[in-house]
């Protein structure tokens, strides 16, 4: 598989985002970029971005996070950020994803007592994770997300975007972004979410994810997210919804998680007023502290 990697002199002088990157081999070599910061000690905060974002969405929640003593850690899924990103569409899968992220977060830094915090297709990544391996969690927040499993279609609002996606090979990653929001972003950060792009041969990631969600029974994934939910019904530590209010795609969607997860009981699950799909740019300060006050 070709591989690009974007020139650190792309994501030079990025508003509100000053930390370093550190980086990992997944399994088959492909290096993933992740934000690492706090106590090296202190409780584990895994934050994990979806289409056609990267960990710059989360620049709003790390310093509280980190304020409040916890180890925050942000990884680049492959395709995005400073993670390695295979040229072609066909590259990328379902399931290559899930190994990517499982390899970079079991094998390469061996973590545990997680708390996942997961919007979009870090949802569909995490959650997946979290059914195939719930021992490595200690709670999850799901956020605008969830884990398919074929037996229904997405709305109106996502099929329009899926076939933009499909007829725009060169995405304007940041309006893409801005577009999510309920408040515009400013010009300084559409640019930021575009840096790990310089041009369309760097976007086959954010192209390939829409047709990689399973809507029926024929999808490669569904079988292995069907047995994924036999775990994540089954996990019974503690799982947040914070949904956000303003969100056309994903509205609705924390009813099928309170309802099945069992460690859903009981949990003070709230809708995040004001946001939008992209809730860590409009709330990221509200989800930080609400994160805080339930893990505390």
């Amino acid at each position: 598989m070709e591989t690009l990697r974007t020139p650190d002199q792309c994501f030079a002088d990025l508003p509100g985002f000053p930390w370093s990157p550190h980086y990992a081999d997944t399994s088959d070599g492909l290096r993933m970029a992740y934000i690492d910061e706090g106590p090296k000690d202190g409780p584990v905060v895994l934050l994990l971005h979806g289409e056609p974002s990267w960990s710059y969405l989360y620049r709003h929640m790390i310093p509280v996070l980190v304020d409040a003593g916890m180890r925050v850690i942000a990884p680049d899924l492959i395709g995005f950020g400073r993670s390695d990103k295979p040229t072609e569409v066909s590259d990328y899968t379902y399931a290559r994803h899930v190994e990517w992220m499982r390899s970079f977060l079991f094998d390469a830094l061996d973590l545990n007592d997680i708390t996942l915090f997961c919007q979009d297709w870090g949802g569909l990544i995490g959650l997946r994770l979290v059914g195939e391996h719930p021992e490595r969690f200690a709670r999850v927040c799901a956020s605008n997300t969830g884990l398919p499993d074929g037996t229904r279609k997405l709305p109106e609002a996502w099929q329009m975007f899926r076939n933009f996606v499909a007829s725009t090979p060169d995405l304007p990653i940041g309006r893409l972004v801005s577009g999510g929001c309920t408040e515009p972003l400013t010009e300084e950060e559409i640019a930021a979410y575009e840096a790990p792009f310089p041009d369309s041969s760097y976007k086959a990631g954010a192209r390939a994810f829409p047709d990689l969600i399973p809507q029926d029974e024929d999808n490669v994934a569904t079988p292995d997210n069907r047995a994924a939910w036999v775990g994540l019904a089954k996990f019974d530590k503690p799982f947040l919804c914070l949904f956000s209010d303003k969100d056309p795609i994903t509205a609705g969607g924390e009813r099928a998680l309170i309802h099945k997860i069992d460690g859903a009981a009981g949990q003070p699950h709230q809708t995040v007023e004001g946001g939008g799909h992209f809730v860590q740019e409009d709330r990221g300060d509200v989800l930080a502290e609400a994160l805080i006050a339930w893990m505390q």
